[in-house]
């Protein structure tokens, strides 16, 4: 029984509240920027200590003596003037400390602005299988507090309004929610976006809309560049149509680009119309060309509206025939250094031959315009007078 009763006091006491050192107030407070505030710290006085040596810090910096007030033996407090908003979601943190530096107590700041209306919400649909939305945040964008925004949807006429919540990611992604699945099809939605803090709430207009109208793809696949036999100013464009589109009654419009190999402007061909294979005319000869191509499915189940853009496909490469002639007899000031440059490329196209190629029928002029690919990619610096020369070399060595 003594034993017992030993260990309920000993219960009783480890369950009575700690004495505190020191208290804020008010705690962790939400103010919009340009407020004032006041904060109280209050020590406990059954420690003895006392005011006169203690000190505020702001985020780690120390606040002048002049914006403090001494309530008491016990008590003293900070005002502060036209603040500024947080420098982290988290809150700014204010603190008040003993002579020597140690934290008494601390209170959490936050300081925005209630948010304003969202706008610019815009959807896509990949395949008319999904929905992604993003928009932009009102007025300067920035609240300095966290933030929640919820994209709500329902169908117009009918049906229960859903949640698509974000869940406050930072960056891009903030401001962009993801549908997956479950849309349907032939029927307008109504979509629109609500932003909520501590300080307030705000939402966007709505915004109606129709999937068949926003609906976009993957990239065209399997794109093929090659010569036009001896043409050396044509190449020609091979691509194949949207597979996850196969089975969904649109015409698509496909839009292509071209660029030198040394250069990064782009040049776009807009009057390919719906077939899936373009010539490209009027090239450099002897000259490396990247192509693109990319996909607008056009009147989707009888859409009168255009879809979306897709991304570019990946790039890919030929090079046209070049039109230099190799002369006999003709002069060549320094024939070594052509001979040498010739050489050493020969050398590096046979090396990489041997690794890419399988045996002396994978040797093809095809295959010379991939290895200039690859050259491209790895960023080797080639001398240009040697560069003709091995044109022109193996386009009578093929």
């Amino acid at each position: 029984l003594l034993r017992m009763l030993l260990l309920l006091l000993l219960l009783l006491l480890l369950l009575q509240p700690a004495s505190y050192v020191a208290v804020i107030s008010p705690q962790d407070p939400v103010l919009q920027i340009g407020s004032s505030l006041t904060a109280t710290c209050t020590l406990n006085p059954e420690l003895g200590s006392r005011t006169g040596s203690l000190y505020w810090t702001l985020n780690g910096m120390i606040l002048s003596n002049s914006t403090y007030s001494m309530l008491g033996p016990d008590a003293l407090s900070v005002t502060l003037h036209n603040l500024n908003g947080s420098q982290q979601q988290s809150g700014d943190n204010l603190v008040c400390h003993r002579a020597d530096g140690h934290v008494l107590a601390g209170s959490c700041l936050y300081v925005g602005m209630p948010p304003e209306k969202p706008v610019n919400i815009t959807c896509w649909s990949r395949n008319t299988k999904d929905l992604s939305c993003k928009w932009s945040p009102g007025g300067r964008g920035e609240t300095h507090i966290q933030t929640k925004y919820i994209l709500k949807y329902k169908l117009r006429w009918y049906g229960k309004e859903k949640e698509c919540e974000n869940d406050g990611t930072a960056g891009k992604l903030r401001y962009s929610c993801y549908i997956p699945r479950n849309l349907a099809l032939f029927t307008p939605y109504e979509i629109w976006v609500e932003a909520a803090n501590q300080l307030g709430s705000a939402t966007s207009d709505i915004t109606t809309l129709d999937i068949l109208n926003v609906v976009t793809t993957d990239p065209p696949a399997n794109v093929q560049v090659s010569r036009v036999g001896d043409l050396d100013d044509q190449l020609t464009i091979r691509w194949a149509s949207s597979h996850e589109l196969k089975d969904v009654l649109f015409q698509a419009k496909y839009q292509i680009r071209y660029r030198l190999e040394e250069s990064v402007e782009w040049k776009v061909v807009d009057d390919v119309g719906n077939q899936t294979s373009c010539r490209l005319a009027g090239l450099r000869s002897g000259t490396v060309y990247f192509v693109q191509v990319r996909c607008n499915p056009v009147g989707i189940y009888g859409s009168r509206k255009a879809g979306i853009w897709s991304d570019w496909s990946h790039p890919a490469a030929a090079s046209t025939p070049s039109s230099q002639q190799l002369k006999s007899g003709s002069c060549d000031s320094k024939p070594s250094q052509r001979n040498s440059t010739l050489r050493r490329e020969l050398k590096q196209f046979f090396g990489w031959v041997r690794k890419h190629a399988n045996g002396c029928s994978g040797m093809s002029i095809k295959l010379y315009d991939q290895w200039r690919v690859w050259l491209q990619k790895s960023h080797k610096t080639r001398n240009q007078v040697g560069k003709r020369n091995l044109s022109l070399s193996f386009y009578y060595l093929f």
